[in-house]
């Protein structure tokens, strides 16, 4: 019974008239990264998680977009062990948190450069997260695609891929000895993972 709106040709653009068809209609935005601290307590139930089936995990990989998963997972997960490593995977197209803490800017909009199967990636980040990530996160990173529907029989987005990617081709700089990657989501297109299939 839903209705779908789709509006912009980006995350943000989209995030932005989103947002003022909320405010001229009267409704309730529910956003996963902005500023919604419970929405970020939600997210880090999977830091609690991770750390109830597997107490001796000592690094955690997970994907950034707006960084709202990210930041709830290491506030949760420090808590509990706070020498665990926290590693943060973005797309090179759209790196909006790696530069927010190396520049010390909060970039709400972040502009995406060249082509990412990483949809989910892209765009700005949160105000909570860029303003509290930096304490908890402890460094940021189209065949893991593939690999992960061929060889693990898992469909799981480009975006949730970055973590396999990561630790596939950049091991060393990951580390740990026991390490959690969180897969996201599986919200890939159908074109999109036939195309990355025959590739």
């Amino acid at each position: 019974g839903g209705q779908v709106l789709r509006l912009g040709k980006n995350y943000d653009e989209a995030d932005k008239l989103g947002t003022e068809y909320i405010l001229e209609h009267d409704m309730t935005k529910i956003d996963a990264y902005y500023d919604d601290v419970k929405i970020y307590g939600g997210q880090g139930t999977v830091g609690v998680e991770i750390l109830e089936q597997r107490p001796d995990i000592d690094t955690i990989v997970v994907p950034i977009g707006g960084g709202g998963l990210i930041t709830g997972i290491a506030v949760a997960a420090k808590a509990i062990k706070p020498d665990i490593r926290i590693i943060g995977v973005q797309t090179e197209a759209c790196p909006a948190m790696i530069k927010a803490l190396e520049d010390h800017v909060f970039y709400h909009e972040y502009p995406v450069t060249g082509d990412t199967v990483c949809d989910a990636l892209v765009g700005g980040v949160g105000k909570l997260s860029y303003e509290i990530a930096g304490d908890y996160v402890d460094d940021l990173i189209r065949k893991a695609v593939k690999y992960m529907i061929k060889d693990e029989k898992i469909i799981a987005e480009g975006g949730s891929c970055t973590t396999v990617a990561a630790v596939r081709d950049f091991r060393e700089r990951v580390g740990g000895k026991k390490v959690a990657l969180v897969i996201s989501g599986g919200n890939i297109d159908g074109d999109l993972m036939v195309s990355l299939l025959n590739d």
